[in-house]
């Protein structure tokens, strides 16, 4: 360290002070992952895509809760559709072993969200989306083998703020090996406006 002479300061050389900058940070390494990301080895498609929606004729309803001692409304769906999803584990799920097969599809929910163009436009104040599903087909839950494959056919009414059919669906499933790794996917279903 040096004394500056017009400040009484300790000062530090500029050259030192750039040569310390100049050295490269230390960073700890980052260790790789074994687990791979679930999109390498599961392949997933919707048909239609995108879906369509009709009007629901088949007499669906839901419950509306009304709040200071009101009766509760039942009102029927506007909207129906149905699709397919596929999924298919390709031969990376078998990969240094990372899963163990035979694998089971444990779970299947359905979200219904408001959307205009495609882009989620969630409802204002106290409004909200009102749906229902339910699985009316299915190939299997559990996959075997590498490249086997799945098909689920959803049934799906809903009810928007909007009073419109466009939607975003999402469906989500919960995967589970035979020796307990657990994974999950999330795939976008559009819905024609």
């Amino acid at each position: 360290m040096f004394r500056d002479s017009r400040t009484g300061l300790l000062a530090f050389p500029v050259w030192l002070i750039a040569a310390v900058l100049m050295v490269p940070a230390c960073q700890s390494p980052t260790a790789a992952s074994d687990t791979p990301s679930v999109d390498d080895f599961l392949i997933t498609s919707v048909t239609p895509d995108p879906v369509n929606a009709d009007g629901a004729t088949d007499g669906k309803t839901y419950r509306v809760v009304r709040g200071n001692n009101q009766p509760d409304e039942i009102l029927a769906f506007d909207w129906k559709t149905t699709f397919t999803v596929r999924l298919t584990l390709n031969d990376k799920a078998d990969d240094d072993d990372y899963l163990n097969f035979p694998v089971d599809i444990t779970s299947a929910t359905v979200k219904v969200q408001q959307a205009s163009g495609g882009i989620l436009s969630p409802p204002t104040g106290s409004d909200t989306e009102h749906f229902d599903y339910v699985i009316s087909n299915t190939s299997s839950n559990r996959f075997c083998c590498v490249n086997a494959s799945n098909e689920t056919t959803f049934d799906v009414w809903y009810d928007l703020p909007s009073l419109r059919k466009e939607a975003l669906i999402t469906v989500s499933l919960a995967f589970k090996d035979t020796d307990g790794v657990a994974f999950s996917k999330s795939i976008d279903v559009r819905v024609n406006p």
